[in-house]
């Protein structure tokens, strides 16, 4: 019986990470044994389950069925996992985050380090990406995204009010350039707009006018996976782009940079922490949803002080 089970959850790793080494990466193994264990694994059961080739691993058909057979029973493990782990007086384990860049950036640090001093036998395994992401599939815990992206069978907690991003410019540029009224006007500018990674598509600058939301695709003159580097490149006179306000509002503040377009740029729904309402959370995720629930206790207290 053993046998039969060994190597299963190197098997589910590689399925989920789509390759060897980030399957290593996430089991803390090498990619060496995380190859040897699978391929100890196919010839037990007489049957290739993945196709390698020099830059990807992609499941066979009997690797497809065997993932589909397996996963259920695989989430089940971890839900009686995570029980016994309630008859502990204290949070611990293991707590799987995934995170934007915009979130981890903007308020992470001081919850999690807060968090993490509370609670020392809590280990902390967070990926921050801006690529989109199955938190069931791929065995988070919980993950932090704005609202509007939310599936609706997730529980969502709150973590910011309403954002709202603005268009900006070095005064220098508008004044070399012009400063556009509607943005139906940037297609005449050098924009310097954002992707979350190298093969998807660029940000569709989102506005809103009368009351209904319209997104605008702009002319890039930069096409970056990092927005912190156009602001810079804004400010330098650059070009045009778009940001979250509180991400330039110091920058508008000393005059580096100006404000456009402001009367289409409506809020909308901030960040949430969310995680999956069919599974029951663990002793370690309930401390952490507690923790962020606190959140705004703690820092009006700080303020008060």
């Amino acid at each position: 019986m053993a046998d039969e089970f060994d190597g299963m959850a190197v098997f589910m790793a590689v399925a989920d990470a789509g390759g060897f080494r980030a399957a290593g990466e996430r089991l803390g193994l090498s990619h060496s044994a995380v190859s040897q264990t699978l391929r100890r694994l196919e010839e037990r059961l007489g049957v290739a389950l993945v196709q390698r080739t020099t830059r990807s691993v992609r499941l066979t058909e009997a690797g497809e069925r065997l993932y589909a057979a397996v996963r259920p029973a695989f989430d089940e493990v971890r839900v009686a996992v995570a029980g016994v782990g309630e008859l502990a007086d204290v949070a611990r384990g293991t707590l799987r985050l995934h995170t934007s860049t915009v979130a981890q950036t903007a308020f992470m640090g001081a919850v999690l380090t807060e968090f993490m001093t509370g609670y020392p036998q809590v280990r902390l395994d967070l990926v921050v990406s801006d690529a989109p992401v199955d938190i069931v599939a791929e065995g988070y815990d919980a993950a932090i995204q704005l609202g509007e992206v939310i599936d609706q069978d997730m529980i969502a907690l709150p973590l910011t009010g309403e954002l709202r991003m603005a268009v900006v410019a070095a005064p220098a540029y508008l004044k070399r350039r012009g400063v556009p009224a509607h943005p139906r006007e940037l297609a005449q500018h050098d924009c310097l707009n954002w992707h979350p990674t190298a093969g998807s598509a660029p940000y569709r600058w989102e506005f809103t006018e009368k009351g209904r939301g319209y997104a605008v695709s702009v002319p890039a003159r930069v096409l970056s996976t990092d927005a912190a580097l156009n602001r810079r490149l804004a400010m330098a006179g650059l070009g045009i782009t778009m940001s979250f306000e509180s991400h330039v509002r110091e920058a508008i503040e000393r005059g580096e940079l100006v404000s456009i377009l402001e009367e289409f740029c409506a809020p909308f729904p901030g960040y949430y922490l969310y995680y999956p309402q069919r599974r029951q959370a663990s002793r370690v995720l309930c401390a952490f949803i507690d923790h962020v629930r606190a959140a705004p206790r703690r820092t009006r207290k700080k303020r008060a002080g």
